[in-house]
């Protein structure tokens, strides 16, 4: 019996999964959303509104233990002085999961997990200029 034992294993040892899920949640705070995996998504959403209620604590001792997992110094000055202020008002449901269709490969069930009210901006992607012929 498995009682009071929260989080699933993901068929991974506990430094691959603290490691995945610390990437994950930079890549969430930089980019605003990101598609993965219905079981990931749902550990992920976890520590990713953990972070944010420290975010919205503001001190420095909330600061350094979201640099404890937040892998990027720009991601945790973002998260403290753009993403937080935003859910000020909000006591908690930061994140959204939105299933997609099944992964070809394995059948697995994918979704994107993103930020309410996303305050981060997409970043453009420069295409690339035609040579000019001669």
């Amino acid at each position: 019996m498995r009682h009071q034992k929260a989080g699933r294993k993901l068929g991974r040892t506990s430094s691959h999964r603290r490691a995945m899920f610390r990437n994950m949640v930079t890549s969430l705070f930089e980019h605003g959303r990101i598609e993965t995996t219905l079981a990931k998504a749902k550990e992920l959403r976890r520590i990713a509104e953990k972070m944010i209620t420290k975010g919205k604590r503001g001190d420095l001792h909330a600061r350094r233990q979201a640099l404890q997992v937040v892998r990027s110094k720009e991601v945790v000055k973002n998260l403290f002085e753009v993403i937080s202020p935003v859910y000020r008002d909000r006591s908690g449901g930061y994140t959204r999961i939105l299933q997609l269709d099944r992964r070809h490969g394995d059948g697995a069930p994918m979704c994107i997990i993103e930020l309410v009210d996303n305050p981060i901006k997409p970043k453009e992607v420069e295409k690339p200029k035609a040579k000019a012929k001669e």
